[in-house]
């Protein structure tokens, strides 16, 4: 089963405004058998995929088709050749699927986060009103970025994916500020696909981050119930209507070290980091320039 000859057909090519160009060759290929397998054709031909145009280099071959039985004699098939340039993932179609580059893709999107400080000028503060009770249950939008990282493994990386799920970033990345990235998660799914003829199995792999303007770590306000006085835990207490003193139903600012701050003074925020932190880049790399 072998091709006895072929001949090509006029070249056509088409080139649409705002489009990359394409171009189409076809061969009528003359059988020695009309049971010749697909292959046979491509390699007889020279047009298989990812091969170039003979007369526009940077074009590729992405498509091939075949018919056979061409105007009705079964040893006549026809092979219809497609060229265009590669974009994303066909510019790697010829390497192994590991080999090929990871595919990022960033999606800007708003969200809730509790609302727990205001902004005075430039220096964030406490969310309180004017006797210095605390405001909640209030939400407030904000900018955060989903990063999405697509890549092709030969095995699936369980014990990493376990690892570094919901860990923030250790220094700058992406253009955030420390502990402003998360990872969300990393899924994966078997596929298979052939290369040079050959059936390959591998893991097609999602890592989907987030970033966030004012980061991961929790905001509180240092207010409670109760104050360290000479390394003494005290109740708050406020004056009551006649002079006594009475426990108070709000919670009191704090100075960041459990002290007591005085009335009408603001409370101090304390930042609380909550996640792991893992060199982000050293996992994940960074995005191509």
């Amino acid at each position: 089963m072998s091709v006895h000859s072929w001949r090509e057909l006029p070249r056509t090519g088409t080139h649409l405004i705002g489009s990359s160009p394409e171009f189409e060759r076809r061969f009528i290929l003359t059988l020695n058998d009309p049971n010749t397998p697909p292959q046979a054709l491509v390699s007889a031909t020279g047009a298989f995929h990812t091969s170039s145009h003979p007369d526009y280099p940077w074009a590729k071959c992405f498509e091939l088709e075949y018919n056979e039985g061409y105007e009705g004699n079964r040893y006549w098939t026809e092979l219809v050749a497609k060229y265009r340039i590669p974009v994303g993932e066909e510019q790697d179609a010829h390497l192994l699927p590991w080999q090929r580059a990871d595919r990022w893709k960033f999606q800007t999107q708003g969200v809730a986060v509790p609302a727990l400080t205001y902004i005075d000028g430039t220096t964030d503060k406490p969310l309180v009103n004017s006797a210095g009770d605390y405001f909640e249950g209030l939400t407030v939008d904000e900018a955060q970025q989903k990063i999405t990282i697509t890549s092709n493994r030969q095995s699936f990386p369980s014990a990493l994916a376990a690892a570094v799920t919901n860990c923030i970033n250790d220094g700058s990345y992406l253009g955030f500020a420390q502990d402003c990235v998360k990872v969300q998660g990393i899924s994966g799914e078997q596929v298979v696909e052939q290369v040079n003829d050959q059936d390959v199995t591998y893991w097609k792999i999602t890592s989907e981050l987030l970033g966030r303007q004012t980061g991961w770590n929790l905001l509180l306000p240092d207010i409670g119930f109760n104050f360290i006085e000479g390394g003494v835990r005290k109740r708050a207490f406020v004056e009551g209507p006649e002079g006594e003193d009475i426990a108070s139903a709000n919670p009191i600012p704090l100075d960041g070290n459990g002290g007591m701050k005085n009335a009408g003074d603001l409370p101090e925020i304390l930042t609380r980091r909550i996640y792991r932190r893992i060199a982000m880049g050293s996992y994940f790399g960074t995005p191509p320039s």
